[in-house]
């Protein structure tokens, strides 16, 4: 499982996404059940996929997050390939369909 790494500021965020050529936000909050159980489950999820860099940010410690992706509801699936949002999931995730999506993206940036 992949760890990912703890963004928390709304400055983080955007020095992340502009660092890495690929980058993935999960975006929570501390009391969603939803976003916990999902968690692990996208932690495997990313193992295929060393290349995208891997950030979480909780909401309710970076307010702003939600009106600077315009964020309605949590878990929220960020993936951008140099800056750019190519994927978004949110709320109930199908994790077959996402991994499928992320593998397409992800050969076609090798």
């Amino acid at each position: 499982m992949r760890e990912l790494e703890k963004l928390t500021s709304l400055e983080m965020v955007d020095n992340f996404i502009g660092k890495h050529s690929l980058s993935f936000l999960y975006i929570s909050r501390t009391n969603c059940s939803v976003c916990h159980a999902l968690l692990p489950q996208i932690q495997k999820l990313m193992t295929p996929f060393p290349l995208i860099q891997l950030g979480h940010i909780n909401a309710d410690q970076v307010e702003e997050i939600a009106g600077h992706f315009s964020i309605f509801t949590v878990p929220v699936l960020l993936l951008f390939v140099e800056g750019k949002e190519v994927l978004r999931e949110a709320r109930f995730v199908h994790l077959e369909e996402y991994e499928s999506k992320i593998n397409k993206i992800y050969e076609l940036t090798q």
